[in-house]
């Protein structure tokens, strides 16, 4: 990928991330990359398309970083405690691939865009998709009540943690999810 192209992709997505989308203008993009405004338009032809470009760009950080985190689980219990230490070891800082926690940039994205069929919004679902499917190849067996609680859960550990700040919520996670699989 082109030096140049790269470089304005991550610093949109900083950016957008710290910020909020709507809250940041190319020009600011265009100073703190130190990138000139002609060769932003030479690789993206809108906005609109380097919020694309970013998404992607985080879609594939956020993909790979989860991969790795559920690698080697044998069964669903091990599941749920990989999943939702993983996503407290993001909430606390410590995961460096991911950078500071400002919730979920995909739901953050979203919700900045009313129309749902926007590219934009429709990205944001096809990532959430692809997590999981990611998740659900995870499983030790198919189950698909499981996932969509597994999930759910997720979003609402991820969204509560930005919200209030409670990084514990991970606990009430496992803790209800297990004893769901007991049942």
């Amino acid at each position: 990928m082109n030096e140049k192209r790269q470089l304005l992709i991550e610093t949109a997505l900083a950016l957008f991330y710290q910020n909020g989308i709507n809250s940041v203008g190319i020009n600011e993009v265009l100073k703190v990359s130190g990138v000139a405004k002609k060769t932003l338009y030479s690789h993206f032809d809108s906005k609109e398309a380097l919020i694309l470009a970013a998404l992607e760009h985080r879609h594939e950080i956020f993909t790979a970083w989860l991969a790795s985190k559920l690698d080697g689980i044998s069964n669903n219990y091990d599941l749920v405690e990989k999943l939702f230490h993983a996503l407290n070891s993001w909430f606390i800082g410590s995961e460096p691939t991911l950078g500071s926690f400002r919730g979920c940039f995909f739901i953050n994205s979203s919700a900045e865009f009313s129309d749902q069929n926007s590219d934009i919004s429709l990205y944001c679902h096809k990532h959430k998709q692809e997590v999981k499917n990611l998740i659900g190849q995870k499983m030790n067996k198919e189950d698909s009540l499981f996932l969509d609680a597994l999930c759910i859960m997720k979003e609402g550990a991820i969204t509560t943690a930005y919200m209030s700040g409670d990084y514990d919520v991970t606990d009430q996670c496992i803790k209800i999810l297990n004893a769901k699989m007991v049942e």
